[in-house]
């Protein structure tokens, strides 16, 4: 695999360290893309794209605050996608990357979603920061029994004896997403989701994560309107991954953010997967090349 440069930084509160995998591209003007994980995922969930994508791209994958390397947050109402947001655009300051594309799984495509309306929201005279934006199966409407689901898991994970017991509940949480997966691709999702502790293997997360998660859940059964948030990508180049068995993304939310966006816009359904796909499938990278080629060409 690909080396990275381990890069420090303090979060945009100066509350923090944070922690960014930086893997250079082979030309030093390569082109930026951040790569942003989901909820309980940390920057090893990009593993499977770095040998593809890296080299044409500079790929910064940060470990967003509370998981692996980054530090965790003693106020859990801090962890949230606004917040998350601004933390992004402080590792873009630090690296002194003025602006980049954007590829973010789940919680990532809800971070670039609002790094996209803060963007809109600096003076007009400034060049945008926010480029193209690929969104991993996340959109402008989570479906709420799927959420339900994730806040019935999240945060609730008692540590594991050894690793073999890691790869069998990281597949009793995920095995519906990827229904082909076989005994060494859950030892491999598990060892880039989990770490070892002092008490045994863990998720790679704080626990707290779940607090303002389950808070948002409960107040609202889930519902959260992100269709302000959605329009304020209008001008930018989109692809949706969809995961086809998806439970968050439903294909109709994806027609509509089709029909509403005003600017470029693809999507594709990724068979065999549910929330969310790798990205590494064939389905996936097809439609990651030729939206890239497209519209951030390197």
């Amino acid at each position: 695999m690909t080396d990275y440069r381990s890069h420090r930084f303090r979060s945009a509160d100066g509350r923090l360290d944070l922690f960014a995998r930086d893997y250079p591209g082979t030309d030093s003007a390569a082109r930026p893309l951040l790569l942003i994980h989901a909820l309980t995922r940390n920057s090893a969930d990009f593993e499977p794209l770095i040998d593809w994508l890296g080299g044409r791209y500079r790929l910064v994958v940060p470990d967003v605050r509370g998981r692996g390397l980054s530090d965790r947050d003693p106020e859990p109402a801090h962890y949230n996608p606004a917040v998350y947001a601004e933390d992004m655009f402080a590792l873009m300051d630090d690296l002194g990357i003025d602006s980049a594309g954007l590829i973010g799984t789940s919680m990532g495509g809800l971070i670039a979603m609002a790094m996209a309306a803060m963007d809109r929201g600096r003076s007009r005279d400034l060049p945008p920061r926010v480029g193209p934006v690929i969104m991993n199966d996340v959109g402008a409407h989570l479906e709420p029994d799927a959420l339900a689901r994730i806040a019935s898991y999240v945060g609730k994970s008692p540590a594991f004896a050894d690793w073999d017991e890691a790869a069998a509940g990281c597949r009793a949480v995920n095995g519906p997403v990827f229904p082909d997966f076989t005994d060494a691709d859950w030892m491999e999702f598990a060892r880039r989701t989990c770490r070892d502790t002092a008490d045994g293997v863990a998720y790679d997360y704080d626990p707290a994560i779940a607090v303002p998660f389950e808070a948002g859940n409960e107040s609202g059964n889930g519902e959260v309107d992100l269709w302000p948030v959605w329009r304020a990508m209008d001008g930018l180049p989109v692809l949706v991954v969809r995961g086809v068995m998806s439970d968050l993304l439903s294909a109709a939310t994806v027609a509509e953010m089709d029909r509403t966006h005003e600017g470029p816009f693809a999507s594709v359904d990724v068979p065999l997967r549910g929330h969310t796909p790798l990205l590494n499938e064939p389905a996936a990278r097809k439609a990651i090349e030729t939206f890239l080629t497209e519209h951030y060409p390197v």
